[in-house]
């Protein structure tokens, strides 16, 4: 195949709204998200770490939300309570992760990060996660990483699809989908719903936390010439979710622990949408794309049953991309350059009138290089510097570099570089917690710069690969929450000091036949700020996913493991606010799914989650479900 008719086959994804394209087996596996060029890139040509979790793995382990399937992923480590879930990328903040949903950004504007409890798996999708600095490709939040969510299209996954299932806790889940091509038309619209009454949510407590989650998304891509492409993407969700709140009141004997708080919840509502344009010059060597997008989120706070607090947050961007393509197979050039153009709003709803109600805004204009150079099937290079002039704070400048080189047994060198920015969240400058929490205006952006370098071997014929990367990074002017006296009420201030974070991130993959396959990582972190351990950051993470499948995919087994290493974490104990570091234990999590097929495309399905029933706590004092068992059934035609 010409390295032609390569580009224009892969130039059939818009960017970026980009889907995986269908690879072949034995094919190599390619990517939306390492790139700003149009073209998807194979994964093993990328200097920097990615991790994909595809569509028969999210299967398999029969995963509902996306925060549980992200433990599997080297180097991340998660933690939440209801309401808020987090995920921190090689030691680095819950808010340094970009997360993008079929290409549109969907961080809250008001907190600065996106709350991974909002998010259920759809029927038919994979997930793409870069490690390492990449605001050279995406600007400021891609600090530690880039998680991609993508919907898989019609041509990929046609076909209607349905599941339902029931079980603990007063669960019930479900999610449809209806995916094809019709002439022109690649369409997919799907919808999700999660549903259960919860468990108790602290020490000691009696309330059972309930939690809603519903989803609708649409992607279509119509393909009017040849050379033309227009993409929709559009996702609504909604999820209502009680928590508990801490006890900070004098003189009681459960100050700074968890407490139940009847009739307190939250309300997360997102409308996110992009439509794009992509058109190719010069025999498919030139392709211009034009994106807008925007994401739309409120979230409302109630305590007994009486709304408290409340915040707005939009984003609107337009992206314009243009890659040239030069060479031939053999030694093969990408140029490309890309413009963002970037608007924040924010509002705060809070009752009361003591919050700053009116509408602010920060502008962003963000311009990127990009070269490629892929020679053969063993080198590969690739650079991106990038340049932002921000309405707010000081223009800065970012840069990337990554390279891959594969020898002849097997096995294949990689190493990146790049530094990272992230702006301060509109609830850091201006925030307002009556008594409790003081925005700060003059924050200056958190900045980071690191590398990493890799070893990948091949074996049994690339049935089996292993791969270790060592990686360093220094972030600088690090925001934190202080408490000055005499008040010691909470302010987030920038650190005079550096925080580090290093370590090593192991992976095996195996595909032993069409019946079994495994997928293991172990991550070993060090997260220090000053020469001090950082809260929420395990030293040790691990986990293990066996699956196999029986002969004529007439059902299948799947034993995952996930393994959390001891946390330290901030505990409010003392009356003045000033917080002491406590430990958490370490916890392994164990989970069975199963399947049996009853007639062709229909399967009955079975799952016990946290098998031993561990008990454990990701946040001081807020503990988590113990054992669970669902039941359902999912049909594809």
């Amino acid at each position: 195949m010409t390295i032609l008719t390569k580009s224009v086959a892969a130039s059939a994804l818009l960017l970026p709204a980009a889907a995986m394209a269908q690879t072949a087996p034995g094919d190599p596996e390619l990517v939306v998200t390492g790139t700003r060029a149009p073209d998807p890139v194979p994964a093993d040509q990328l200097g920097a770490s990615l991790t994909v979790i595809d569509d028969e793995a999210l299967t398999q382990r029969q995963a509902r939300e996306i925060a549980d399937i992200l433990r599997d992923v080297p180097g991340l480590a998660v933690s939440g309570v209801a309401g808020q879930t987090q995920v921190r990328i090689r030691g680095t903040e819950a808010n340094h992760t970009l997360v993008l949903i079929d290409g549109i950004e969907v961080s809250d504007p008001f907190f600065g990060e996106f709350d991974f409890g909002s998010l259920a798996i759809d029927s038919a999708a994979r997930i793409e996660v870069l490690r390492g600095q990449q605001s050279a490709l995406y600007g400021s939040d891609a600090i530690g990483g880039v998680i991609h969510y993508i919907t898989l299209t019609g041509r990929e996954a046609p076909g209607p699809q349905l599941r339902a299932e029931g079980g603990s806790f007063g669960t019930f889940n479900a999610a449809a989908r209806y995916a094809g091509v019709a002439g022109d038309v690649d369409y997919a619209i799907s919808a999700t719903h999660l549903g259960t009454d919860g468990t108790v949510g602290t020490r000691g407590g009696m309330r059972d936390l309930d939690k809603r989650t519903n989803s609708v998304s649409v992607n279509a891509l119509w393909t009017p010439a040849s050379n033309t492409r227009l993409r929709f993407v559009g996702r609504w969700s909604n999820t209502e979710s009680e928590f508990n709140n801490q006890d900070f009141t004098p003189g009681s004997p459960t100050f700074g622990f968890a407490v139940d708080s009847p009739g307190t919840y939250v309300e997360n509502r997102g409308l996110y949408a992009l439509v794009g344009g992509e058109v190719d010059l010069l025999d498919g060597r030139w392709t211009h794309a034009l994106t807008g997008q925007i994401a739309d989120i409120d979230r409302d706070g109630f305590s007994n049953d009486v709304p408290d607090s409340g915040n707005e947050g939009q984003r609107l961007k337009a992206s314009y991309v243009s890659s040239l393509r030069l060479g031939t197979e053999a030694l093969r050039h990408t140029i490309t350059f890309a413009g963002d153009w970037e608007r924040e709003r924010f509002r705060n709803t809070t009752p009361g009138g003591f919050a700053f109600t009116g509408r602010r805004q920060i502008r962003n204009l963000g311009l990127v290089a990009e070269y490629g150079l892929v020679a053969g099937d063993r080198l590969a290079f690739d650079a991106a510097l990038r340049f932002d002039d921000n309405s707010r704070f000081d223009d800065t400048l970012t840069y990337r570099v990554q390279g891959s080189y594969r020898f002849d047994f097997g096995l294949r060198a990689r190493a990146a570089a790049g530094s990272g920015i992230k702006n301060p969240g509109f609830f850091e400058l201006f925030g307002f917690v009556d008594g409790r929490f003081i925005g700060n205006a003059a924050l200056k952006p958190e900045r980071s710069e690191g590398w990493e370098i890799g070893l990948e071997q091949e074996l049994a014929d690339g049935a089996v690969t292993i791969g270790a990367t060592y990686f360093d990074s220094t972030l600088e002017d690090e925001i934190f929450t202080d408490f000055p006296p005499p008040d010691f009420l909470a302010t987030p201030v920038n650190r005079t000091t550096e925080s580090r974070q290093h370590g090593v991130e192991t992976f095996l993959r195996a595909r032993l036949g069409p019946q079994w396959r495994i997928d293991a990582s172990y991550t070993r972190l060090t997260a220090r700020e000053n020469g001090t351990r950082e809260i929420r950051r395990p030293r040790d993470t691990a986990n293990v996913a066996i699956a196999w499948t029986a002969p004529e995919e007439r059902g299948g087994l799947t034993l995952v493991i996930r393994h959390s290493g001891s946390q330290t974490d901030n505990a409010f104990l003392d009356p003045s606010f000033v917080p002491t570091t406590v430990t958490l234990d370490s916890f392994t999590l164990v989970s069975l799914a199963g399947s049996l097929r009853l007639i062709e495309g229909v399967e009955l399905t079975a799952r016990v989650e946290n098998l031993f029933d561990e008990e454990y706590e990701q946040i001081f004092s807020f503990t988590n479900p113990g054992i669970g068992a669902f039941a359902g059934v999912r049909a594809r035609f």
